[in-house]
């Protein structure tokens, strides 16, 4: 009886031990850098309750014909990619706006405000003014997150004044930038450069 109890104890110990999973090196499937290396079919396989929408249209101001997927349309976890060729093979860059499940591993979040992101950066961020096409445009200014790949582009929350609509960076006090109360409003990654 005891030879049985002891067989069966081994057993367990080994079986329990044998079921746990390694989670290291494991892929969020809503983390936007695990993405770069996806392609088309990946995408489906990987998201097949994302209603994937897919076509192609002009992007950079009009001036580019690019082949794009857009994951989970119309919802909160809404993301665009736009592709490098119409084979859907490799990413040229994707995008969100919505405060969804997407995340980055930089802890940038669409809602993350001016003072995080310097925080995030080691180094204060310049940016570019409101209502044109690349509004509120981020540049790290050879911070931490420089080399990441990853643009934010921030927007308001309070309404600017006149001076802060223009294509240049913006050269605002403290209390400006305070005042204008700057959120993350759209992420990018571009897979290209």
């Amino acid at each position: 009886m005891r030879k049985i109890i002891l067989i069966l104890t081994v057993f367990l110990i080994a079986a329990c031990s044998g079921s746990k999973k390694s989670n290291a090196g494991a892929i969020s499937k809503y983390t936007i850098e695990d993405l770069g290396k996806m392609n088309s079919d990946d995408l489906h396989a990987n998201y097949p309750d994302a209603n994937i929408a897919e076509g192609i249209d002009l992007f950079e101001e009009g001036t580019e014909e690019r082949a794009y997927s857009i994951l989970y349309p119309g919802t909160e976890n809404e993301l665009q990619i736009t592709w490098q060729n119409e084979d859907r093979k490799n990413i040229y860059d994707l995008r969100y706006t919505k405060s969804g499940k997407w995340k980055s591993k930089t802890g940038i979040d669409i809602g993350t405000g001016y003072d995080e992101l310097n925080k995030k950066n080691g180094r204060k961020i310049s940016f570019y003014g409101f209502g044109w096409d690349y509004s509120g445009a981020v540049d790290w200014n050879e911070g931490k997150l420089e080399n990441t790949g990853l643009r934010v582009f921030l927007a308001p929350e309070n309404d600017p004044e006149n001076k802060f609509y223009k294509d240049q960076i913006i050269e605002a006090t403290p209390a400006e930038i305070e005042a204008l109360d700057l959120k993350v409003a759209a992420i990018v990654i571009n897979y290209a450069v």
